[in-house]
């Protein structure tokens, strides 16, 4: 008991700042790491990795209008993965987190709040504790199944750093039965591919992030699943704050502002995926062996997610996966045919040019429509001055249509 309260004086009085205790979270983590373990990166790992990723950006030269967005090429371990990734997922996870909190005060009958006090923050500090455990369990599992930085669609990693875990893509080879340096080549030009499209289209990343944000907003908290899980809490039994399982509680609002927030998430996921696909299948084709068992086993993958990332979606109410890959990178193949690289590449010029969800039903209908691409055909995508997303509630800049647009008049 004494040792069960040593512990419980240490959750409250180290709080951290915002609804989770992302200290915790990464201990917790880390804890679950070194006990499954986390092996180190050695020398060859490293050499073998940024020279993946050197001969990837290399094949993916003439398959893609973007250039190169590699700046640095590390080779993580598993807990690396963690400490790098750590800021996107607090901004995910947060809003999510500052309902489940709120509604953990909630229980507390109205009555009661006002004896409490000073200890209605305590129950706030319990829950940013209790979330932050679940966190650290699940991206402690997620750490041991991501092959690389962008692995899950998102930009998680610092901007411009294409980063592998060996170990992962080591184990993930031995289950495909494919040699290590086939698996490796293939994950390095998914990750350099990412890489040209969260570097090169400035909007993106904040497209995706907010997309990701606006659907959390929407989801409600279960109450009466939170209810049972604390009640399952017994204070003299340190192993039952362990064993608090939080599954269940988000569910998402069935509203159509909700229906539209995920409808725009799956597309903005399946476009960026299915582009990954289509660009990084066109530049193996040819070159490495098994493409195509490779690009079929990585589709079933995004497409059905590891079991780490699905109990992290029943975690916090999101699923990242897309859920229509396939016709993604079908309308990104006739893009290619219709329109050339240049003019598929030139869609990601702004984000109101992007096909719809409606548009993967009829891929070549898409490919075929009139619309004016000559300005972004010829758009520099390594200028420093490109095309940036509007900040919400900030008011549509217009292009200018007299033909003189130039770096300066770019908005």
């Amino acid at each position: 008991m004494q040792q069960f309260m040593s512990q419980l004086q240490h959750l409250l009085s180290a709080s951290g700042s915002g609804p989770v205790n992302w200290d915790l979270a990464r201990q917790v983590a880390a804890s679950q790491l070194a006990a499954s373990g986390d092996p180190a990166v050695s020398p060859y790992e490293r050499n073998a990795v940024e020279e993946a990723l050197r001969l990837a950006d290399l094949w993916l030269e003439p398959a893609s209008a973007l250039p190169s967005g590699i700046q640095t090429s590390p080779a993580w371990n598993r807990n690396e993965w963690i400490y790098k990734t750590l800021d996107v997922w607090r901004k995910l996870c947060d809003p999510v987190a500052s309902r489940m909190v709120g509604a953990m005060g909630d229980l507390v009958p109205p009555e009661a709040r006002a004896q409490l006090g000073p200890m209605q923050s305590m129950v706030a500090t319990l829950g940013g504790a209790l979330f932050g455990g679940q966190l650290g369990q699940a991206l402690g599992s997620l750490a041991a199944e991501v092959l690389s930085a962008g692995d899950i669609g998102l930009p998680l990693g610092p901007a411009g750093t294409a980063a592998l875990i060996p170990a992962n893509i080591r184990a993930y080879g031995e289950g495909l039965e494919l040699p290590e340096d086939e698996v490796r080549l293939y994950v390095a030009l998914r990750e350099a591919a990412h890489q040209r499209l969260f570097q090169h289209v400035p909007w993106l990343r904040g497209h995706v992030l907010n997309a990701v944000e606006m659907y959390a907003a929407g989801i409600r908290v279960n109450r009466e699943a939170i209810e049972e899980a604390m009640g399952r809490v017994d204070p003299t039994d340190p192993e039952s704050m362990q064993a608090i399982a939080l599954e269940g509680i988000f569910t998402p609002e069935d509203s159509p502002a909700q229906k539209a927030s995920l409808a725009r998430l799956e597309t903005a996921l399946a476009l960026v995926e299915g582009w990954v696909c289509h660009v990084v299948d066109s530049a193996a084709s040819g070159r490495l062996p098994n493409v195509v068992s490779l690009g079929e086993a990585f589709r079933r993958r995004r497409a059905a997610g590891g079991p780490a990332e699905q109990t992290f979606a029943a975690l916090v109410g999101l699923e990242l996966r897309p859920r229509r890959l396939r016709e993604a990178a079908a309308l990104w193949a006739a893009l290619t045919e219709h329109r050339g690289i240049a003019g598929r590449d030139a869609l990601w010029g702004h984000p109101d040019l992007l096909p719809s969800d409606d548009d993967f039903a009829d891929p070549v209908a898409f490919a075929m429509s009139e619309f004016d691409l000559d300005e972004l055909e010829n758009f520099d995508f390594s200028a420093p001055g490109g095309p940036e997303e509007k900040a919400p509630g900030e008011p549509e800049q217009k292009r200018p249509d007299d033909g003189t647009e130039g770096d300066d008049a770019r908005p």
